[in-house]
């Protein structure tokens, strides 16, 4: 498995969660590890393979971890009425730093 570059209680933080709110622990980290994935096969590469450790992955790239994850798990349906393909700003983040090629 590849090194998370957000853990889960940047996770948790970043929804506001207490400490005694930990029954989707690991409903949350799955959210977390599929939106790392995500973001890496979009970029065309692993982020700790191109930046090396996790402090020197950019704070947009960590910000558009948290914020997919996030949106995932507070929009759990398949389907929904306000339903987009990745939340607002998280597309504009990862094309800035995706690497082009033709």
């Amino acid at each position: 498995m590849v090194e998370p570059v957000v853990t889960l209680d940047d996770l948790r933080q970043h929804l506001a969660l207490t400490a005694d709110q930990d029954a989707d622990d690991l409903l949350i980290q799955g959210k977390l590890d599929a939106a790392q994935d995500l973001i890496e096969r979009h970029l065309g590469y692993g982020l700790l393979e191109r930046f090396e450790t996790v402090h020197a992955v950019p704070p947009a790239i960590r910000e558009a971890i948290l914020q997919l994850a996030a949106w995932w798990y507070e929009n759990r349906e398949a389907v929904t009425d306000r339903g987009a393909p990745l939340p607002f700003g998280v597309s504009d983040i990862i094309a800035s730093y995706r690497e082009w090629s033709f």
